[in-house]
């Protein structure tokens, strides 16, 4: 592959982790790395940390887009960097960084601005407020929105996960995506370790996710309605869901892990993985997880969202609980292995880190298109 290094990058995002356990914290480590990779040098990499709302005064800037680190200073930062580093090009790993992106091309109209939405977030934040109607999360719905918005008008290229996701810019804002780059996640398959990995002494079916709203909703519905009617356990591992261990556990049916040190081990010895998620945006890094580890995923339509193409391999789509215990009871003919190479293909074509570095190289133009590739 030839790669066009002219551009000068600048690349805005959170706080990145070392080793990061989240949907999108992964996402933001995997961009920030594949911009490194493209651009070396050229990449100049701002880290904004999160600060707390405290005080009218904060209350007020965040209606502004002070939020999730956006402030004075750190808006006169990016200013800084633009004109001593001479950066055209502006990589911002977020729509919740709107304020940022309109006083950029306002100030440099000629630096190109990419926005990166891990999900569309007013439709995410919509989603967490009805499920908490309170005036704190009527706020953080209103703020996100106001930030959002301002991202989509002054964004020159529209990055989204999905094509639903797409969409719902269109019929929110007025304005679709310019390009799709579905989820991908960095390789945690250690070499060899389907083979290693000895099987468990009961089989189990595996949900992963952290306690976030629509993960909770989830899984307590399927506790509820699923669980008295099928004959394999079920095991919860995430961050956060050792707190409802009295509301979700059942003796030999359903046992709460919560957070774990790796995911691996759980994702190699379940026999397949469930996704039963009703709510949300963007894509779920579960499923790309479970094909990066050869598994099958019995899941709901949203869980499916951006992986709609490979659903009748992946696994199989359920909208009810009958669906639920119908696709469980038949699981042993559908899981063809303890880790299905064919599954793992399709992560290694479209979800992998090199999946992404040729997407992002293509969407930033740091491919050469008249060279050979």
């Amino acid at each position: 592959m030839n790669l066009n290094l002219a551009a000068t990058v600048m690349l805005l995002t959170n706080q990145l982790e070392e080793s990061p356990s989240g949907g999108r914290e992964m996402l933001c480590k995997l961009n920030h790395d594949v911009l490194t990779d493209i651009y070396g040098d050229r990449l100049t990499v701002l880290q904004l940390s999160k600060q707390p709302i405290r005080g009218f005064k904060s209350i007020i800037n965040a209606f502004r887009g002070h939020i999730d680190g956006v402030n004075s200073e750190t808006i006169h930062t990016v200013f800084h960097l633009i004109s001593t580093k001479n950066i055209n090009k502006l990589f911002v790993d977020g729509s919740n960084f709107g304020e940022v992106v309109k006083l950029v091309k306002k100030m440099f109209p000629q630096v190109q601005v990419y926005t990166f939405f891990h999900n569309v977030e007013v439709r995410f934040f919509w989603g967490s407020f009805r499920q908490n109607k309170s005036v704190h999360a009527l706020a953080v719905f209103v703020v996100n929105y106001l930030a959002e918005r301002k991202s989509v008008k002054f964004t020159d290229k529209l990055i989204c996960l999905s094509q639903r996701d797409s969409q719902l810019l269109q019929k929110i804002y007025g304005r679709q995506a310019t390009h799709v780059s579905p989820m991908a996640l960095r390789d945690q398959l250690v070499s060899n370790a389907q083979k290693v990995t000895e099987p468990s002494q009961q089989k189990f079916a595996l949900f992963v996710g952290g306690v976030f709203y629509a993960n909770r909703v989830g899984i307590t519905w399927f506790v509820k309605h699923v669980v008295p009617r099928i004959n394999i356990k079920i095991c919860i591992v995430g961050k956060g869901f050792e707190r409802y261990k009295k509301e979700l556990e059942l003796e030999g049916k359903v046992e709460v892990i919560g957070a774990v040190d790796s995911l691996a081990e759980w994702y190699l010895r379940a026999h397949f993985v469930i996704a039963p998620i009703f709510d949300g945006s963007g894509m779920k890094t579960k499923v790309a997880e479970a094909l990066m580890y050869g598994k099958t995923v019995i899941g709901t339509a949203e869980a499916f969202s951006g992986y709609e193409e490979d659903g009748y391999k992946v696994g199989q789509v359920c909208r009810t609980a009958d669906d639920f215990v119908v696709a469980i009871d038949a699981v042993d003919e559908m899981v063809v292995a303890r880790f299905d190479e064919e599954l793992r293909s399709i992560y290694d074509r479209k979800y992998s880190y090199t999946a992404a570095r040729l997407r992002l190289a293509m969407i930033l133009n740091a491919i050469d298109h008249n060279a050979d590739t």
